[in-house]
């Protein structure tokens, strides 16, 4: 007997009802990038409809966010230059950007789901994600103190949940204590679990200004070749207490994203990263691909096995979510 799928693929509603992997905008976490000063809302160059906020000027991107039903947010700082250091100090101010910005989006909107990225690279004078040593190297366990402290004062903002991306070994387990210990048992860790030394993270260093003074970040962020040491990396971050890990970048590493699926219970997530972003964004403006390519590309990594997505594109998909 002759089978026929194509019965299955017949129509609309019958695709729509034997769908396998479905995309929702709940699905969505969008990034943003809060910068010093007053009356800022700057496009990123090489990220077309991305834009630097100061705080004042957040009212309208929340309530457009809201309106389109996307109810995470990822928060990274992007301080002047003067306010940089070797020890990342406003990262940890009470009264720096992304501290502010915390409080204020909880006024525009109580419900919204705030999650802060910690890391140091954007508020060290070196670009680098840590202490270092004499030698220029990344002192590992130095290093935790100061991303506990940072995520200490992220929570005591106001944030839901925050999120590592140093990659120093023992993080989640530090950050998780002294949350523990202060009061915070109840802010979630995410962790960029496996995150690897990417050359598709380009136009976010011009738009967090945290290119490396010297160097790479080889050290500590991940062999792109490398998919066992992403099992051990994720097994470690949920030993330690992470509630969710991730994979970054996603495009490039749907394998790894799969077998994180395969390998752990916990909530997966992938970061759909800035080069992933800037490459589709440009082939469309340029007519060489139709603007359902961002939708595929995005689905592609539900498909892998992710079930949470950081992604520039949540605006796009939740408009094309609304209009099919």
């Amino acid at each position: 007997m002759l089978r026929r799928p194509r019965r299955l693929r017949s129509s609309k509603a019958i695709r729509n009802l034997v769908r396998e992997t479905k995309l929702q905008v709940e699905d969505l976490i969008y990034p943003l990038f809060i910068v010093d000063g007053e009356n800022i809302k700057r496009e990123i160059s090489s990220m077309e409809g991305v834009y630097h906020f100061s705080v004042d000027m957040l009212d309208d991107e929340i309530k457009e966010l809201t309106e389109l039903g996307i109810e995470h947010i990822l928060l990274f700082g992007v301080p002047d230059d003067h306010k940089k250091d070797c020890q990342a100090s406003e990262a940890f101010n009470p009264e720096g950007g992304v501290q502010r910005a915390v409080r204020k989006i909880k006024e525009i909107n109580p419900e919204m789901d705030v999650i802060c990225d910690v890391c140091m690279c954007e508020y060290t004078s070196h670009g680098h994600c840590g202490i270092l040593t004499d030698t220029g190297y990344v002192h590992n366990d130095k290093t935790l103190d100061y991303l506990a402290k940072i995520s200490l004062s992220y929570a005591q903002a106001g944030a839901d949940m925050v999120a590592p991306s140093d990659m120093m070994d023992g993080r989640i387990g530090s950050i998780r204590e002294v949350l523990d210990n202060n009061g915070f048992e109840n802010v979630a860790i995410m962790a960029y679990s496996a995150k690897y030394a990417s050359s598709f993270y380009g136009p976010f260093r011009e738009a967090a200004n945290s290119a490396p003074q010297f160097g790479d970040r080889k050290t500590y962020q991940m062999d792109p070749a490398n998919t066992n040491e992403a099992v051990l990396e994720g097994q470690l971050d949920v030993e330690e207490g992470a509630d969710i890990i991730m994979v970054k970048p996603a495009l490039s590493y749907l394998d790894v994203i799969q077998r994180f699926k395969d390998n752990f219970d916990l909530p997966i997530a992938a970061y759909n990263v800035s080069g992933e972003y800037s490459m589709l964004k440009l082939a469309v403006k340029e007519g060489l691909l139709n603007e359902s390519a961002i939708y595929e590309a995005v689905m592609s990594i539900k498909r892998a096995g992710a079930t949470i997505i950081i992604t520039y594109f949540a605006k796009d998909i939740a408009k094309m979510l609304k209009n099919n």
